[in-house]
């Protein structure tokens, strides 16, 4: 997998937006794969897909394009994280050096599959509940 900027936003700024809403598919960011390996994991564009390795795993949707090598899939940087089980230790978040935060890699070794569940719901966008004190 590797991972470009976003068209529709600019880093994770304005994911909320409806540019970039609009481009998600069923309210997940967009994954680009060859149809041959799309069709070999019985998706088609629309489908809601499980990507997954050793460390994670996360829900994209699913579109095809010639203009990439089969064998690659591509995945735009900064979509906003929206867990589904909020608090669960998640993926490694392992920084470039003990000087700096940033992103230790913009490629990953992923296997892909069709989702078969229900997705769970996009809440992230979602004003929080507000609480009053008595």
């Amino acid at each position: 997998m590797i991972s470009n900027q976003p068209t529709t936003r600019l880093h994770s700024q304005m994911d909320q937006g409806r540019t970039s809403r609009d481009s998600k598919i069923n309210g997940h960011e967009p994954i680009t794969m060859h149809p041959a390996d799309a069709a070999a994991r019985g998706l088609t564009d629309g489908d809601i897909a499980r990507v997954f390795n050793e460390r994670g795993e996360f829900l994209a949707g699913a579109t095809t394009s010639d203009d990439i090598l089969s064998g690659v899939v591509a995945l735009a940087t900064g979509a906003w994280y929206d867990p589904s089980e909020p608090g669960k230790a998640g993926t490694l978040d392992k920084g470039t050096s003990k000087r700096a935060q940033g992103p230790s890699a913009q490629s990953a070794l992923v296997e892909i599959e069709c989702y078969d569940g229900v997705a769970p719901e996009i809440t992230v966008f979602s004003q929080p509940t507000i609480i009053r004190e008595p």
